[in-house]
């Protein structure tokens, strides 16, 4: 019968000796300490990673919905000769699969004026049974209506344009266009008041304060658009599937046209989105770092607190092996102070804390600081935090195997003690 030649990896007796030193006497409060901060370093680092990440993409989110929400996926613009056929090429771009809505567009810059003020403003000539389809536009007005919108010879505008030119409902917007009618003079500015018959409210303030939407009818003769038009907005279930549509839009348009694409427009903005998330990443990941460092510390103090305990355990017959199980057991799975864990249950709690933060992060917001947020400067009226499912694990997984790391060297320097050195001064 063959004798047993030692225990097996992390047997009963290997996490009966890590439970043990991890209830701190007297004499290891320090090291106590030490754990603690290490504990609550590595659940704030992740939760702070998470919250920040969150948040980046709520605001990415949030402002990738405003701006596709209001302007089109893809641009088609006339090439070699104005959009005349604007009409065909517009219902044949919406037979193509994919394609939600297309909206002949005729746009322009205007001067907008009312007794009180005056302030430039982009004004976009549109069909009403468009406009109100418009997710952006349609389901957030705040006064008025759309309906009979072609027929109205009227407006519609931002809350925060009507707000700076002091209009309600009812109330007359002048709009002056600097290229209006040919004279003997030379060119006279166009200048023709119109009625507010609809208040909007995207949530992005720049759009808020800058849109002026005129029904169609009335916007081609108001720029000298006569039977044409400036481009035509197409609009998809699928704004990710660039490619495809770049390739089947131009095929059914049927004629000459240049396509220009959302990411096209605003590539210089989500680019510098993406810089600044990544930016803050790798910041933010610095205190999880850290954290793990002052599991090292922690760590590398217990072995030698501990050395005469690893060298009797060596003379007893322990492995080297057995050993740094012991310690790599008190660094990962076990905390030193209450049982709790500084790289499983830190990590995890702050995961909770994360998801907690971000569930409620408009609230803490106004409670911890209602004035803060102007969405002047941030463009949105609100705190948006949107949690990425692969950046979240992500998280985790890096917190966690921070952990395990930094138990790794001070298990390897306990299992390396020599017991006769460490037994020498006892």
């Amino acid at each position: 019968m063959a004798e047993p030649t030692g225990t097996r990896p992390f047997s009963a007796y290997e996490w009966m000796l890590s439970l043990r030193y991890l209830r701190a006497r007297r004499k290891e409060g320090f090291i106590s300490v030490i754990a603690g901060f290490s504990f609550l370093g590595i659940m704030l680092g992740v939760a702070t990673l998470i919250i920040v990440m969150a948040v980046m993409n709520g605001f990415r989110k949030e402002l990738l919905d405003k701006i596709l929400g209001l302007n089109g996926h893809f641009v088609i613009q006339p090439a070699e000769y104005p959009l005349t056929n604007w009409k065909e090429v517009a219902e044949r771009v919406a037979k193509v699969d994919g394609v939600m809505l297309v909206a002949p567009v005729v746009e322009g810059q205007a001067l907008a004026s009312s007794p009180f003020a005056a302030t430039g403003v982009l004004v976009r000539g549109m069909p009403g049974d468009v406009l109100a389809r418009l997710p952006s536009v349609g389901n957030r007005i705040k006064w008025g209506t759309l309906e009979g919108f072609d027929s109205s010879e009227g407006v519609a505008i931002g809350r925060r344009l009507a707000g700076q030119l002091s209009l309600r409902i009812g109330d007359n917007i002048d709009l002056m266009h600097p290229k209006g009618v040919d004279t003997p003079l030379g060119v006279m500015p166009r200048r023709k008041p119109y009625k507010i018959v609809a208040i909007f409210e995207v949530g992005m303030s720049e759009y808020d304060a800058t849109f002026v939407f005129m029904p169609l009818q009335e916007s081609q003769p108001y720029f000298n658009r006569a039977g044409d038009v400036t481009a035509i907005e197409v609009y998809t279930g699928s704004p990710d599937r660039v490619m495809h549509f770049r390739k089947t839009i131009p095929e059914a348009a049927g004629r000459p046209v240049r396509i220009i694409d959302w990411t096209q427009r605003n590539t210089t903005f989500f680019n510098a989105l993406q810089i600044e998330r990544n930016v803050m990443f790798l910041i933010l990941t610095l205190i999880v770092v850290v954290a793990a460092f002052n599991v090292i510390s922690g760590l590398i103090m217990l072995v030698k607190d501990k050395g005469s305990d690893i060298a009797i355990l060596r003379t007893m017959g322990a492995s080297r092996g057995s050993i740094m199980r012991v310690f790599f057991i008190t660094g990962t799975s076990i905390g030193f102070i209450t049982g709790t864990s500084i790289g499983v249950i830190g990590t995890f709690g702050g995961f909770l804390l994360g998801i907690v933060v971000c569930a409620n992060i408009e609230s803490i917001r106004q409670f911890v600081a209602p004035q803060a947020f102007d969405p002047l400067l941030y463009f949105l009226s609100r705190l948006p935090a949107e949690m990425d499912v692969r950046e979240t694990t992500a998280v985790v997984v890096m917190a966690l195997t921070l952990s395990v790391a930094a138990t790794l060297y001070p298990s390897f320097r306990a299992a390396r003690l020599d017991p006769v050195e460490a037994l020498r001064y006892e």
